[in-house]
């Protein structure tokens, strides 16, 4: 269907163009009427009425061409806007269908990189061995980056942020993309690059469309300059940010640019230039950028190369752990009593190693309601739980979000963590305006949920 607001100016002006015609219709008919009667009692002659007549045909046919350009326009109008709508829910669909595989991906990688982190911190083990186990551990890191390519054509929420340094997200983002390729890649990263609070999978998504169009418009092999500098944004340098501590990401490339008549659509969702793009990329990835209250510029010259230019506001908050193999992990809370509902069987034990592994107290739930249960049943004894980690989506079941108003209900004060592979819920961005004190992304490593735990009881 054509939206209502076209619908109206359409029909407005077939009727006004139906109205000029029989308008123009009764005129000339009245005008030929006239002529007649003037030519029967002789006061006009025939050669006259031929030409007035011959003028009025060619005054219907005109309106009538007129006409008929207006119904064809509105055609194509509709057609474009049917075939638009029919692109839109395949995309949709795609999305439906990642958002699925990256959850259940993230499940069974959390799975696999949770009993290699439990191996890897056994005593016992040789270096041959564990050097193994090392390994295999940053092969499943990197298959985390395959989730990411999954969720470009995902409905992903709003970013889950954590302090983070932008030097590693950035090397290992670029490198992801350029593995194999002839393009080479040149980084100009300082030291002391300032901190900035990001979802690391959403920046990582922006740095690989940017480095892969780069990449596609640099024929032939040649260099991709990514560097990054603190600045002080000023209004001169960026209008549309306000004043403060930015980190300035470039990337430029030597490619073949764009040309003029196309850079300002660039970023329109479905544009693209190539064959068979799906023109999301650079949409997604403007739409990252201003969730992290950043900006996101773009120059050109063509033939000589491409510059994208991002704004990150810089954070003095302290960095937040950064998924890599795994070293023997130390608790810093004491032993503490915690309730984990999951509805994997495999997340749950591997959950549950690792918290031994730690020291804690641990019980599991299927689901919601036994969680809630549980804990009913853990406060009518005086024996509470401490801290509960709940898995966000649960088919079927009651999910991390219904069963923590209840858990709320009956206790205000409890310590709760939400936990998801993927979700559009804005639970996992928003987490502590939903009673939670905070939130964790699968797959995650011990020394992850480690670092999570603490701040729940140190920093809270």
């Amino acid at each position: 269907m054509i939206p209502r607001i076209l619908q109206i100016l359409i029909k407005t002006s077939i009727w006004n163009m139906l109205w000029i015609s029989v308008l123009c219709s009764e005129i000339l008919t009245a005008l030929m009427n006239s002529l007649i009667s003037l030519v029967w009692w002789g006061e006009v002659s025939v050669e006259l009425l031929l030409i007035g007549s011959i003028d009025a045909l060619v005054v219907s046919f005109m309106v009538t061409v007129i006409i008929i350009g207006i119904f064809k326009y509105i055609k194509q109008i509709e057609l474009k806007h049917q075939q638009e709508q029919l692109k839109a829910r395949k995309l949709e669909s795609v999305g439906v269908l990642a958002g699925g595989i990256a959850h259940d991906f993230n499940n069974i990688l959390t799975a696999i990189l949770g009993n290699f982190n439990l191996a890897i911190l056994d005593k016992d083990l040789n270096s041959r061995t564990k050097n193994l186990l090392v390994n295999a551990e940053k092969a499943c890191w990197r298959a985390q980056g395959l989730t990411q390519q999954l969720l470009t054509f995902a409905k992903g929420g709003e970013p889950v942020k954590e302090t983070s340094p932008l030097d590693l997200v950035i090397r290992d983002s670029a490198g992801f993309v350029l593995s194999g390729d002839t393009v080479a890649c040149r980084y100009d990263i300082p030291d002391d690059l300032w901190m900035v609070e990001i979802d690391r999978g959403q920046i990582s998504q922006v740095i690989q469309n940017i480095v892969l169009n780069a990449s596609h418009a640099t024929v032939g092999g040649g260099t991709i300059v990514i560097s990054c500098e603190n600045i002080k944004a000023i209004e001169n340098e960026l209008m549309s940010v306000k004043k403060g501590r930015f980190v300035k990401i470039t990337i430029e490339d030597s490619g073949v640019g764009i040309p003029v008549k196309v850079i300002e659509k660039i970023f329109d969702p479905y544009f693209s230039t190539k064959q068979g793009g799906s023109g999301l990329g650079l949409a997604i990835t403007q739409s990252i950028v201003g969730k992290h209250n950043g900006h996101l510029l773009v120059a050109s010259v063509p033939g000589s190369g491409t510059t994208f230019t991002i704004y990150l506001p810089a954070t003095d908050l302290g960095v937040g752990l950064v998924q890599g193999p795994t070293e023997v992990a130390c608790s810093k809370v004491g032993k503490i009593k915690v309730l984990i509902m999951d509805d994997e069987e495999s997340l749950r034990d591997v959950s549950k190693g690792m918290l031994t592994s730690l020291g804690h107290e641990v019980k599991l739930a299927e689901d919601g309601r036994e969680a809630i249960e549980l804990f009913e049943v853990a406060m009518a004894s005086g024996d509470k739980f401490d801290l509960v980690i709940l898995d966000l989506t649960v088919p079927g079941g009651i999910g991390g979000g219904d069963a923590a108003k209840e858990i709320l209900a009956c206790d205000p004060e409890a310590k709760l963590i939400v936990s998801s592979g993927y979700s559009n819920s804005p639970i996992m961005a928003s987490c502590r305006d939903y009673g939670f004190c905070d939130a964790i992304v699968k797959p995650y490593s011990l020394e992850k949920l480690s670092g999570v735990i603490e701040k729940a009881f140190i920093l809270d």
